[in-house]
């Protein structure tokens, strides 16, 4: 299979539930996407997506403890009534032709505990952990391939995690944990393609320190790859904004690495 038709079947995996979670929350049946006005109740996208991202740790997690997540707020037997309803709601829309009494296909239980099927959905945000782990792997002996794995990922990470439950808690760790595999995985891919395309490790880099600006390994890629157009003068400003946002930031100057570069910038 040659890197292309690999690429291809990571992102058309043959599952009937699709689900995206990066920039806005969307899922796919068979090909066909749920519209937003089936979902009729809150209470049950809340647990799917709440699901979705315990999904290491739901198979573990007894119904009481979901309910102390998603309604921390309430007595046991509201609670109790809004894991039922959520629940039947959601099994509703994920499978509205199931018969009665038969299993659900997407949502498992075990005794009090409940999960997603992981085996029938497909999630980006799991490909792109994936996709991530495999170019790490590949890192040392086959650039290509490495790339390639960090280029799919990039794909994928279109946006900040379940945007929509920004406010929630149990789904801030996980937000900040994709995110800071998003800027290492970015920051090592514009490494990667340094020499051949400078400007795309630009742009690379440029969209890390978007999002947090004092990643500073990306100051001095984004330096380097100034240098390899020949570019001095923004290889130069790019250090000072460095310098700038250290200072402002964390009251800190630039690690030694970044002051030698600079020193190795002005002799050219």
């Amino acid at each position: 299979m040659t890197q292309v038709d690999s690429t291809t079947a990571v992102l058309n995996a043959d599952v009937p539930l699709r689900v995206q979670t990066f920039s806005g929350f969307r899922v796919w049946r068979h090909g066909v996407e749920i519209p937003i006005s089936a979902w009729k109740r809150e209470k049950a996208l809340h647990l799917f997506q709440f699901l979705i991202t315990m999904r290491e740790q739901a198979a573990r997690m007894h119904k009481e403890q979901i309910i102390d997540y998603l309604w921390p707020d309430v007595d046991l037997d509201t609670g109790n009534q809004n894991f039922k309803v959520a629940l039947h709601a959601l099994n509703k829309v994920l499978e509205p032709e199931r018969k009665p009494r038969s299993e659900p296909q997407f949502i498992q239980r075990n005794d009090l505990t409940y999960s997603v099927n992981i085996e029938t959905i497909w999630i980006d945000a799991k490909v792109f952990e994936n996709q991530i782990a495999t170019g790490n792997q590949l890192l040392a002996e086959d650039k290509n391939g490495a790339i390639a794995c960090y280029q799919l990922a990039l794909d994928l990470y279109q946006g900040d995690y379940l945007p929509e439950r920004r406010y929630d808690d149990w789904s801030s760790a996980e937000r900040e944990r994709l995110q800071v595999l998003a800027l290492g995985m970015m920051t090592i891919l514009a490494n990667l393609v340094l020499d051949q395309n400078p400007l795309e490790s630009i742009r690379l880099t440029q969209r890390v320190l978007n999002i947090d600006p004092i990643w500073e390994d990306a100051y001095r890629i984004q330096m380097r790859a100034y240098i390899n157009q020949g570019n001095r003068p923004l290889a130069i400003r790019t250090y000072q904004q460095c310098v700038k946002v250290l200072s402002q930031e964390l009251g800190i100057p630039p690690l030694p690495e970044t002051e030698a570069l600079l020193r190795e910038i002005t002799t050219l």
